[in-house]
């Protein structure tokens, strides 16, 4: 067992958490769920594996992770970033423990993971399917940036380092609530967008190529024109990239997420700026 807490956000989340905290039994000392008002068996099955759960409101990803990392009681050396839809491998257990003990009493305070992701239960292998994020961080040593989307694992210091062994991120339910939640998400990323506007720093203390992603994002993407660069963006990922070599599962994958998601975005910086519409959204957001 590894002198780690796992941090687990939930919201009816039955038909992923069983198979999350199954997959980190016997790696993590310490499973705490923060639930945002689940109304299926998800504190149950969460209960039925030993996790501490606490209930609290939910704004935004961020702000209800940090609340977590600022108010479960973690004494853990380290602490874990898990989504109830991603799963770890014994041989992500096995490597991040090896690195933990390498790096107990060193300024290495965070360990980077890559995943195998998974779209209509088809392996996305190619195009911009790859999931890359600091994971487990020395505890007082890192929280999640304070983004409304997008938010990286940031480290107050020190450094991180990276494995090669890849977990696994099963990231959808169905159509229904991917798009539903991609339309939440769209209001966030716009939030983001408004502030980078008004002179907020893109740039945080994090692993090197999410940092650099970061920036090509900013100084690049939306620099180009409105609209035309979310196609772009498609064909980039999707022809050049190689998406296609997914079958049908990575024209939706790629559609969806590479175009319809960036277009969407667009629409709704479009709307802000013609009408103001998204303002009650955003002050809701706590802008």
């Amino acid at each position: 067992m590894a002198d780690v807490t796992a941090i687990v956000l939930t919201l009816n989340e039955e038909a992923n958490l069983e198979a999350c905290l199954r997959s980190v039994e016997g790696f993590c000392a310490r499973v705490v769920v923060i639930d945002s008002g689940s109304s299926d068996r998800t504190l149950e099955i969460a209960g039925a594996y030993g996790a501490d759960i606490y209930e609290h409101p939910f704004t935004y990803y961020a702000a209800q992770y940090n609340w977590g990392v600022d108010n479960a009681n973690i004494t853990t050396k380290w602490t874990l970033r898990l989504d109830a839809d991603e799963r770890f491998t014994p041989e992500v257990c096995k490597a991040c423990e090896s690195q933990m003990a390498e790096h107990d009493a060193d300024e290495v305070n965070g360990i980077v993971l890559e995943s195998d992701f998974f779209f209509l239960g088809r392996q996305m292998k190619h195009g911009g399917s790859k999931k890359r994020k600091i994971m487990l961080f020395k505890t007082g040593k890192g929280r999640i940036e304070d983004r409304k989307r997008d938010a990286h694992t940031i480290l107050l210091e020190g450094t991180a380092v990276s494995i090669r062994e890849r977990y696994l991120h099963y990231d959808f339910k169905d159509l229904t609530s991917y798009i539903a939640r991609y339309n939440w998400y769209a209001i966030r990323e716009l939030s983001d967008y408004i502030e980078y506007e008004n002179g907020a720093s893109y740039d945080a203390n994090t692993d090197e190529r999410l940092r650099r992603h970061r920036k090509k994002k900013f100084t690049i993407y939306y620099r180009a024109p409105m609209f035309l660069r979310a196609w772009l963006w498609f064909v980039y990922n999707y022809y050049f990239r190689l998406g296609f070599l997914d079958g049908k599962e990575g024209y939706l994958y790629h559609y969806f997420e590479s175009y319809w998601y960036r277009f969407l975005v667009d629409a709704k910086i479009y709307e802000y700026r013609k009408t103001g519409r998204a303002a009650e959204e955003l002050r809701a957001l706590g802008k």
